[in-house]
């Protein structure tokens, strides 16, 4: 068995650690072309409401999802729970590709089934940038955990390409391929992850060192630097059996790990209240409206925007750890807020503007947005939690994560249908603005730092603002 496990290369596991993100990625996108097509067979052209609940639906499914699957793999383990992921996302994407024309009660079929497959986008967003900070050495964890991000946005190109290259397809025959098809990447997952070994702090939490020593041999070189990382482990692992701490959910909140917790659920929160997805979800419907041409010939659009957040997500794995965390997410935040607000401040002085100039904007938005808040949301939660929360307190950054997501994938068609378009994004772009002050104010630095001394960092923190509730 041990001789098998040692096949294993690092590249595999650091390959389908983070493939998840393909899953995440794809159903973010493919909606984004499906939609046009659905809206016409189903003739839900003026049913603002329902589009937003069809489309924003994966994301209310994912909100939970998230939670229950960071709690299940502290019990479970993250590669278990990644497999059970894959499982889940597989049955309901299918099911989604064939959803029954039975009138209006296909679409509250279509709003369940997909509810259900966010159960699986959720616990795949917060089980795998868990497990690869978890996999990765401190001075490579930023650039490695990127990769969950390039995962993300590749799926959403893949996506974006699938719809384009079904677009002549009947109306009808269309919008099915497109949402089923994505059984086809978590077939993948599932083959890939069978090999995959497990976290080897949980291993260690679970009381297996031997296996958590074989596996640090697969992805470190160094003996001695798995010596050190085993003690450093262990080391943590003691202080909280001696505590005999017992976390529950308010655990998160208590004056030791409090900081934390706001730091990086903030962050998640803030990753999808800043209005990323409403262009993701419905750029060609934006561009619909911003020129008047049919939103399923726009369909180029959206492959326009997934090169720019691969090149972005390939920029940020060369950079990730040359800079802070927090100085990428500061510039990153400012250029998107400005991004959003100058539109509505040329149009504003120039009632007359170009309607393409706020794609224009949108662009240089979801440039910035790919190279620091997308994926260092990710890299700051998958490494800011104590060991002891870690799972909780991911999956609740990513429930936050979602509802954000959530809630803009649902009211945006309903804004855009009762105000500009401009006005929609410059809140958006308040929104960016108030998260630079939380990064400013509220996150800790992380950037080449082991967990355990970030740990100490911010239990330290914590400990201090709780004694001096004044500062």
């Amino acid at each position: 068995m041990a001789k098998a496990e040692k096949k294993i290369s690092s590249a595999f596991i650091y390959f389908f650690g983070s493939f998840g993100g393909i899953l995440f990625g794809y159903d973010i996108g493919v909606m984004t072309g499906a939609l046009p097509f659905l809206q016409a067979d189903w003739h839900l052209e003026n049913a603002a409401s329902l589009v937003g609940w069809i489309t924003s639906a994966v994301m209310f499914g994912a909100i939970f999802g998230g939670a229950l699957a960071g709690q299940l793999s502290d019990k479970f383990g993250r590669r278990k729970m990644i497999l059970m992921s894959a499982i889940v996302f597989m049955v309901f994407s299918v099911l989604s590709g064939v959803s029954p024309d039975m009138g209006e009660a296909s679409a509250y079929y279509l709003i369940i089934v997909r509810m259900l497959l966010g159960l699986a986008v959720g616990a795949a967003s917060a089980l795998v940038p868990a497990y690869m900070s978890e996999m990765a050495p401190a001075k490579a964890r930023g650039r490695l955990s990127g990769l969950n991000q390039t995962m993300i946005v590749s799926g959403m190109l893949l996506s974006y390409v699938v719809d384009f290259l079904l677009k002549d397809l009947p109306g009808e025959w269309a919008w099915r391929l497109m949402l089923g098809l994505a059984a086809v990447p978590a077939l993948i997952l599932f083959l890939g992850v069978l090999r995959l070994p497990e976290s080897p702090r949980f291993l260690l939490r679970k009381g297996d060192e031997a296996q958590a020593r074989r596996v640090l041999t697969y992805i470190r070189k160094n003996p001695a630097e798995i010596d050190q990382e085993l003690a450093s482990i262990k080391e943590t692992a003691k202080e909280e059996r001696q505590a005999n701490q017992k976390t529950s959910w308010s655990t998160l909140f208590s004056g030791k790990y409090r900081y934390l917790v706001i730091a990086g659920v903030g962050v998640a929160a803030f990753q999808q209240f800043q209005g990323a997805n409403a262009i993701f979800y419905y750029i060609p419907l934006i561009v619909q409206k911003a020129t008047g041409q049919a939103a399923s010939s726009n369909l180029m659009w959206p492959i326009v925007q997934g090169v720019i957040l691969v090149v972005g997500s390939l920029v940020y794995m060369w950079i990730a750890d040359k800079f802070n965390r927090r100085t990428l997410l500061m510039v990153g935040g400012a250029v998107m807020g400005l991004s959003f607000i100058l539109p509505a401040v040329i149009n504003w002085m120039m009632p007359n503007m170009n309607p393409m100039t706020i794609v224009v904007f949108l662009c240089i938005y979801v440039a910035f947005y790919s190279f620091t808040w997308a994926p260092l949301t990710w890299v700051l939660v998958g490494e800011i939690f104590p060991l002891a929360i870690r799972g909780r307190a991911s999956g609740l950054a990513s429930s936050f994560n979602w509802i954000g997501s959530w809630l803009v994938g649902l009211i945006f068609p309903i804004m855009t249908a009762s105000m500009p378009q401009e006005a929609v994004f410059a809140i958006f772009g308040i929104i960016c603005i108030l998260g630079v002050i939380f990064v400013k104010t509220c996150v800790p630095e992380t950037r080449g730092h082991t967990l355990e001394e970030i740990e100490e960092q911010g239990t330290n923190r914590g400990r201090v603002k709780a004694s001096n509730p004044e500062n």
